[in-house]
């Protein structure tokens, strides 16, 4: 009997291990979803999707559309001052009256009248227009040119701003379902890993301290998970409110993070220099100082105006007294010429603020274009240095989970502690964790260059 109790009892430990299986990290590894597979509910939504609704609803876009529309009808020769004005007038006036005279040299005896009506109107038909104010005209008109490409670029900025944003909102995603998806992996690991030391704890091979620490594990693997799950939640909302529609509303992603290598930072230098908004924007403000320059100087040469007009007269009087009826028309004209001479230095005062607006808008330009180069090299080395470490993450990972491969099965046949597989649990973690920073900071990075150069758009497809 001790012979028998004692093969039993040495054979049971084996037997419970006989029953785990030999590949469960490999099991649990293809138990767990990918983006492509994982159940998601609500419609696939695609980048370009986003992009293209978030074009079509976002109100600062729509806000720059009106404005660059007013701009646009506000570019006109009539505003600019080189049409004349029309003017048509007209008024009549009438009285009711009731009268009873007497002379005083007495040969004509009283008149008396009662319901008596008279009337006078009055028609006239003005032009006016400036012949000559200096050339302030033209620099007005082109003024106005250049406040409606002003605003056209200004709507440029805001898309490739929001192109930019929902893009990296939308990677961002995709990274919190990766990430969702890493700790789903961690969680069925360790299920497994409680699963075995449950079944040991049972045939008295492990201790009841290594079951509780699986336990604790798990539990802890299960926390993790609940709070990426709020985490993507918090993602989706965030891309909803972009897009204008319900922050809660569902859509599912399939897109993964393909970051581009091949980026050049002379050919993204080049076209900041040439198309970024903002950069254009400085150029143009400058322009409009110069043309200020021009308006304050138009102010010392003579202003020409010239009026003309046709006024129309029609009497009716019924009292009898001077003229019973009567129609008078007259053509007039009127030509005005004005030579500032002194105004108090106000005009000289004038001129002199406005060539120190140019030196301040060129200030303004050399220190856009500097921040926007500074901006560009800081990413570019940032994206440089995210391909590195995403080259770099890319072979730990791999190198992460096979080593939890090999640290499971000596953990399942006693050669290790609890401790030291979780530990490598934990670096497995840890190592697919940095991998998706590592894809999504670089994807950031490329996103940002890209808007800084303004090739975003094309190359989003939009």
């Amino acid at each position: 009997m001790k012979l028998s109790s004692w093969i039993l009892f040495v054979c049971l430990p084996f037997s419970a291990l006989a029953q785990q299986p030999q590949n469960a990290i490999q099991r649990a590894q293809q138990r767990t979803f990918t983006v492509a597979t994982i159940p998601q509910p609500g419609e696939v939504l695609t980048l370009s999707q986003a992009i293209e609704q978030a074009i079509g609803k976002n109100y600062q876009i729509q806000i720059n559309r009106s404005q660059e529309q007013i701009a646009r009808n506000n570019y006109s020769k009539g505003n600019a001052g080189y049409l004349p004005s029309l003017f048509f007038n007209g008024n009549t006036s009438g009285n009711l009256q009731s009268f009873r005279q007497t002379y005083l040299d007495g040969l004509r005896p009283p008149q008396e009248a009662h319901g008596v009506f008279n009337r006078t109107t009055n028609l006239a038909m003005n032009l006016n227009y400036t012949v000559f104010n200096g050339y302030a005209r033209s620099s007005t008109y082109t003024q106005l040119r250049q406040l409606l490409q002003i605003s056209t670029v200004t709507t440029r900025a805001n898309i490739e701003a929001t192109v930019a944003s929902i893009a990296t909102s939308y990677y961002d995603v995709v990274r919190q379902l990766q990430r969702l998806i890493a700790f789903s992996q961690a969680l069925d690991i360790s299920r497994e890993r409680l699963e075995l030391a449950r079944a040991n704890y049972e045939v008295g091979t492990r201790s009841k301290v290594d079951f509780l620490s699986a336990q604790v594990d798990y539990n802890t693997d299960s926390a993790a998970l609940i709070a990426q799950e709020q985490s993507l939640r918090n993602a989706k909302t965030l891309l909803n409110t972009q897009l204008v529609r319900e922050p809660l509303a569902e859509f599912a992603v399939r897109d993964t993070i393909i970051v581009r290598p091949n980026l050049e930072l002379a050919s993204l230098e080049q076209s900041l220099n040439t198309n970024n908004p903002l950069l254009v924007s400085a150029v143009l403000n400058r322009t409009i100082a110069d043309l200020n320059v021009r308006l304050a100087s138009a102010q010392q040469l003579p202003l020409v105006t010239a009026q003309t007009g046709y006024s129309y007269q029609l009497q009716d009087n019924q009292g009898g007294f001077g003229v019973s009826t009567g129609r008078t028309g007259s053509l007039n004209y009127l030509i005005t010429a004005s030579i500032p001479i002194f105004n108090g230095y106000n005009l000289k005062r004038q001129i002199q603020n406005a060539r120190i607006n140019t030196v301040i808008a060129k200030d303004q330009e050399n220190n856009q274009r500097l921040q926007l180069q500074l901006a560009l090299t800081q990413t570019f080395q940032a994206y440089q240095n995210s391909l590195k470490l995403l080259n770099l993450e890319v072979l730990n990972n791999q190198l992460a989970n096979q080593n939890v491969d090999i640290a499971y099965d000596r953990y399942r046949i006693g050669n290790s502690t609890f401790v030291e597989f979780r530990d490598v649990q934990r670096n497995s973690i840890d190592a697919q964790t940095r991998l998706i920073e590592a894809e999504f900071n670089a994807k950031a990075a490329e996103i940002e260059l890209l808007r800084l150069s303004s090739t975003i758009s094309q190359e989003l497809g939009q």
